[in-house]
């Protein structure tokens, strides 16, 4: 995103700088003062300065060693930014909803040049708007309208390109059946003129028939070649598209997941790769046959009889007219249609995940009237197309059988007169057919182009996604002894809606700290910051006193534990669970790590041990079970940093204690970040955090922040009591 726009050489000479001072932000507003738009207006950030130019001038100046503080205000479809100057609350500029990011970005660079530090802001999510031609941006790096990547063709082409070869021996096909396709009229003529009507005998009339059936076993050879090919090229461009698209998946950032819904990811694997298989055997095994073919037919119509070809293309200027017409009213109701159908694979995932708790509270009747009302929406969408395509294809029918009457009577009558003879006019008919069937055929083309190109749309605004590459020069491996700084570290999903702000502490190696705080106050998304799963939007996190940037992440990853708060498990067996973290575990090694979690006991009273197959997200083992098999799976890496969140909290008095006994002996010597909501749970950490107000409230041990009187104090009274 651009926070350093280009200003004109006319602001500049206004803006004045003096010889040390700099620039370092411009963006625009468009909402001013009275709350009209406006344009052409900036809010300029210098290393001394905030200045606002309304267009003709500096309308503000705020100095930046008078301000405290500088923050931005969300209202509805637009924001504002506020600067504490002097002790006053300042509104310095309004702006509309599609700037609420950029703004977000600004306020920080203001409070980091507030708190008498230079380091620059960047921002790395896309823009929203098209700056060219206005248009949204589908969340990809550039608008596929105005970049030089966007537009169906050059996708189409960035597909193919792996398969030139393949294209290529399907394209040679095409010609031969075209050819072959042509050859037959010109045979039929020359058997009605020099056989049936020439008395041309038995023998000549043989070699002709004998011509046309070579010519058509010719025919559906090659196009069962030609289809089998297709048929093996879109399954091979299908099965690559998937795992290109699974990849892609995996590297993206987990803040991308989140932002879509399930249902939609998995149709884009799915059913787009689907459409796009089923395009390239359904219609591209034929296109440039026909194509090839529709442009001969034309040629050779005009040869044999220039008026009567002229009569015969009087439809066809309206036939395409109304093809290209409709072309954007296609496309609306096809991407409208795949919309509902992500809306339906959406609801449907949801519903099978969560079908305990639908059992549970019996609400399996509302679930399948919200499923049918999303199935109706979406069969209604479904009927709306049909109808339309059950309107317009008969239309184009009759226009070109009327093509076809023409050719017959004016025709017949050059035949009458002597202008034509029979064959001549049986071959124009049989050319007349052809292109008229390849009209209709590619009538239709619309429709599967309109398909082809919102599939290749949702595919590529996966494949298009810039993903974080490693720059091998400047990470390495560490060995992490366990130091971890928070340096001024600040995050929010939304970059104008922070979660944690200006974080700053550092936790000594084997430390245990303890995280408590009422919910929202950002204890999950610290400790998604320190499993990587998140970049810190400003400031750094330091491990080891290296930056977490400059740290290989499988390095980083092999050397961390997790357990969670919500257990998840793959389905499989139990040792393929535990043996997640560390594929190359022995098998010793998996049961030691079931025994320090308390799980190897009852893993031994299943059927089959360690190779009892657990299911679907581990649905046959109870809580408190999956939860020790997730503390066996942190436990097996042997990890530096271990996270826990509420790792206790789904077993029963016994097993806790038991557990808690070997996370003690865990624990040892590993700087470990535990959250708890049972305070009780804490009595071994070094220091406790209470994050409250997207900030540290309070840190210390148990007894400082009990004699503190603080939160934690509160909080503790309240549980005690």
């Amino acid at each position: 995103m651009n926070l350093k726009f280009e200003l004109a050489n006319d602001i500049k000479d206004k803006i004045k700088l003096t010889k040390d001072e700099r620039l370092y932000y411009v963006v625009p507003y468009d909402i001013n003062e009275n709350a009209n738009w406006n344009n052409k207006s900036y809010l300029i950030v210098t290393t001394k300065r905030i200045l606002v130019y309304d267009g003709e001038k500096i309308s503000a100046s705020y100095n930046i060693s008078d301000c405290k503080k500088a923050y931005t205000k969300s209202q509805v479809g637009c924001g504002m930014l506020v600067v504490n100057h002097k002790g006053v609350e300042k509104h310095v500029v309004s702006y509309s909803a599609k700037h609420l990011s950029r703004y977000a970005y600004i306020s920080r660079g203001i409070n980091i040049l507030i708190s008498g530090r230079f380091e620059e802001v960047e921002s790395h999510e896309y823009e929203k708007t098209c700056p060219i031609c206005g248009r949204a941006i589908p969340g990809t790096k550039t608008c596929p309208k105005c970049s030089k990547q966007g537009g169906f063709l050059k996708a189409f082409l960035r597909m193919a390109k792996p398969y030139k070869m393949d294209f290529l021996k399907i394209f040679m096909l095409m010609v031969l059946v075209a050819i072959t396709t042509l050859l037959n009229p010109e045979i039929q003529k020359h058997l009605i003129n020099d056989v049936l009507k020439g008395n041309g005998g038995m023998k000549k009339a043989l070699v002709y028939l004998g011509v046309m059936f070579s010519l058509s076993v010719s025919i559906v050879i090659i196009n069962i070649l030609k289809s089998n090919g297709s048929t093996k090229l879109g399954a091979k461009i299908a099965a690559d598209l998937r795992l290109k698209l699974f990849k892609k998946y995996q590297e993206l950032p987990i803040s991308f997941i989140n932002e879509r819904r399930p249902g939609e990811l998995l149709d884009r694997i799915t059913q787009d790769t689907k459409f796009i298989r089923e395009f390239m055997e359904d219609v591209f095994c034929n296109l440039f046959a026909i194509l090839f073919i529709f442009i001969w037919d034309v040629i050779f119509m005009l040869v044999l009889n220039v008026k009567l070809a002229l009569l015969t293309f009087i439809f066809v200027p309206v036939v395409v007219v109304m093809i290209i017409g409709f072309r954007d009213t296609a496309y609306r109701i096809f991407h409208l249609q795949r919309r509902k159908s992500d809306d339906v694979s959406s609801d449907l995932q949801d519903v099978i995940s969560g079908m305990r708790v639908v059992k549970t509270y019996g609400k399996e009747e509302i679930e399948a009237e919200r499923f049918k009302h999303l199935s109706s929406e979406f069969a209604n969408t479904q009927r709306k197309n049909e109808q339309f395509w059950a309107i317009f294809q008969p239309i184009i029918s009759f226009l070109m059988g009327m093509g076809v009457v023409i050719v017959v009577y004016f025709g017949g009558n050059d035949v009458f007169a002597g202008k034509m003879s029979p064959g001549e006019l049986y071959q124009f008919i049989a050319y007349t057919l052809l292109l008229f069937q390849y009209i209709n055929w590619m009538s239709w083309m619309p429709r599967q182009l309109t398909m082809l190109t919102s599939s290749l749309e949702r595919i590529n605004d996966i494949l298009t996604q810039d993903v974080y590459v490693e720059d091998e020069s400047k990470v390495k491996d560490v060995a992490i002894k366990g130091e971890v700084t928070f340096d001024h570290a600040t995050f929010g999903y939304k970059s104008y809606q922070p979660v944690l702000e200006d974080i700053n502490v550092t936790i000594k190696p084997g430390e245990m700290i303890g995280i408590v705080g009422a919910s929202g106050t950002g204890k999950s998304t610290l400790i998604n910051l320190l499993m990587g799963l998140y970049e810190v939007d400003d400031g750094r996190i330091l491990i080891d006193g290296i930056d977490m940037k400059d740290i290989k992440k499988k390095s980083y990853h092999s050397q961390i534990g997790v357990v969670l708060q919500e257990t998840f498990l793959f389905s499989g067996t139990i040792i393929d669970n535990i043996r997640f973290s560390k594929p190359d575990a022995t098998y010793d090694e998996i049961v030691k790590a079931a025994k320090m979690a308390n799980a190897h006991e009852f893993i031994c009273k299943t059927p089959d041990g360690y190779n009892t197959y657990v299911g679907e997200k581990g649905y046959s083992l109870s809580g408190g079970e999956r939860q020790r098999i997730a503390i066996a799976r942190a436990i097996l890496t042997n990890p530096r940093l271990l996270i826990l969140d509420e790792a206790t909290a789904s077993l029963d008095t016994e097993s806790e204690f038991m557990i808690q006994k070997a996370l003690e002996r865990l624990t040892n010597g590993k700087t470990t970040f535990a959250i708890a909501h049972r305070l009780s749970t804490l009595k071994a950490a070094n220091r406790i955090m209470v994050i409250d107000g997207h900030r540290i409230a309070e840190i210390g041990t148990h007894e400082e922040l009990l004699m503190n009187k603080g939160i934690y104090y509160n909080l503790y009274k309240a549980q005690v009591s």
